[in-house]
């Protein structure tokens, strides 16, 4: 299911989107924590950010898994392939740190919504939120330039 989109590699696709969309979830959830006034412009594009970020972090892991396990049918070994799995540890943690952050952007999103549906809450839950949301983007980011860094060290790094 991830290995190929139009006879390409899905992963070297994939991953453009993960580039994307995950610093964009951080920003955007970040302007979301600071800029209250603007909450009620940003909440759909936060909204959707936080479904569309794990999804594609998720479908690059795949990908990426199904990319490596053809590198070693076809009998690549040596410190290129090192650099494959260390790409791919990189990829591993980004989805476990994006995953929360799309969680906790999404009970953000509810705890300061004011709709009637929602409880009240006790005064501490928005700041906790707010702080969680900052700082697993900052290490989300983080991540995205560790994984892109060096997937993009394994295949261009010898080339020039």
């Amino acid at each position: 299911m991830f290995k190929e989109i139009l006879g390409l590699p899905a992963h070297v696709l994939v991953v453009h989107a993960v580039v994307v969309l995950v610093p964009l979830l951080a920003l955007l959830s970040a302007a979301y924590v600071a800029l209250p006034r603007f909450r009620s412009r940003l909440d759909w594009a936060v909204a959707l950010l936080a479904v569309a970020a794990p999804v594609s972090a998720f479908v690059a892991v795949q990908s990426g898994e199904e990319l490596t396990d053809a590198f070693v049918a076809r009998g690549m070994q040596g410190p290129v392939l090192e650099q494959i799995f260390a790409h791919s540890r990189y990829g591993d943690i980004l989805f476990r740190w994006v995953l929360p952050l799309a969680v906790a952007t999404l009970l953000l999103l509810v705890a300061t919504s004011g709709h009637r549906r929602v409880p009240k809450l006790p005064s501490w839950v928005t700041p906790v939120l707010s702080v969680a949301v900052v700082a697993l983007g900052v290490v989300s980011i983080v991540y995205v330039y560790l994984t892109g860094h060096s997937g993009a060290e394994t295949v261009w790094g010898n080339t020039l």
